[in-house]
């Protein structure tokens, strides 16, 4: 099979860029088309060995770097053009290099979210658009959230709501995404711990949380590739005290800085590849983490020959 020499360039820079990107997610400016099935599997890999212990950072001996390794089942199904149901469900696998503290590993938080093409708005060759968003995500195993920073997770049932703004200009594009996510409380095994005060409980209040993006890049049919920034903000919580354990609800900030890549493989029938790289620039009670996935999607497509027409259609156009 031959591959020309614009893809083959297209090709390389994603594989530069591959890293935790999904082939539609709860936070982009794509949708599926009706009765169009994508899904498939993300690996990816998370490390750092620097951390914010409140608003100091600083490096632990007894941890070393701490590296967390992922695999997903995730995807998304056009219920309509214009409303898509996605899940997701990952296997995580959290390691030291240094210190006692033992591996962790297991089934995550599943997730599922409704994702809602409220309004569109073509001018010429420009489309403007508006998203809503809403999800929950729960735990699937009853894994130990107390263990931090190797827990897998942080065992809380969570609700969120998102709004996405996203405008086209003929291949490029631009994408605000905000979010808010209300976290439920969470049940840990001791009955009584210190955080700014002394609980006598096992029960632990979790902070919510609020998220803002800004993606922009190039996107044209199936592909794309683009750079970001996104913000997490804890909106409530505390800071991990001199030299201790990290805490489920302490404040956890975070921006991070990155590329995400999609590539559909030529003569491979709508199987594409998936990437994302990632880097913590600022951060609160988190590490300052490199971010590294890739995965592989494929898109089953189960509309009649009339909707398929359809599709093709809205999606050239």
């Amino acid at each position: 099979m031959t591959i020309t020499y614009k893809k083959l360039i297209f090709f390389s820079f994603v594989m530069m860029v591959l890293q935790n990107i999904h082939a539609q997610t709860e936070q982009d400016g794509i949708m599926m088309a009706k009765q169009n099935w994508c899904t498939g599997f993300v690996y990816n890999y998370n490390s750092w060995s620097n951390y914010w212990e409140g608003t100091f950072k600083r490096n632990n001996d007894n941890l070393g770097t701490v590296s967390t390794q992922s695999v997903a089942f995730m995807g998304a199904y056009g219920i309509t053009g214009k409303l898509n149901v996605l899940y997701s469900l990952p296997y995580v696998h959290t390691h030291a290099s240094s210190g006692t503290l033992h591996d962790m590993q297991g089934l995550q938080d599943a997730g599922i979210w409704i994702k809602w093409q409220a309004w569109q708005k073509k001018v010429a060759q420009q489309k403007y658009t508006v998203f809503l968003t809403g999800g929950y995500s729960f735990p699937t195993t009853n894994y130990q959230a107390d263990f931090l920073p190797l827990a897998i997770g942080l065992r809380s049932k969570t609700a969120s709501v998102r709004l996405i703004l996203d405008y086209q200009k003929k291949n490029f594009f631009i994408t605000a995404t905000a979010a808010y996510a209300y976290r439920d409380n969470i049940y840990i095994d001791r009955f009584a711990y210190y955080t700014t005060e002394m609980h006598y409980t096992n029960e632990v209040a979790m902070p919510d949380v609020m998220y803002a993006g800004l993606h922009f890049g190039y996107r044209k049919k199936e592909d794309y590739a683009e750079a970001f920034i996104v913000n997490t903000t804890t909106l409530s919580g505390f800071d991990i005290r001199k030299n201790d354990m990290p805490f489920p609800s302490n404040k956890m900030n975070s921006t991070i800085v990155g590329l995400n890549g999609k590539y559909a493989i030529p003569h491979f029938h709508r199987i594409s590849l998936t990437g994302n790289i990632g880097y913590t620039i600022f951060g609160r009670n988190v590490g300052q983490a490199t971010n590294l996935s890739i995965g592989v999607f494929k898109v089953f497509d189960f509309a009649s020959a009339k909707q398929k027409k359809i599709n093709h259609h809205l999606t050239t156009n």
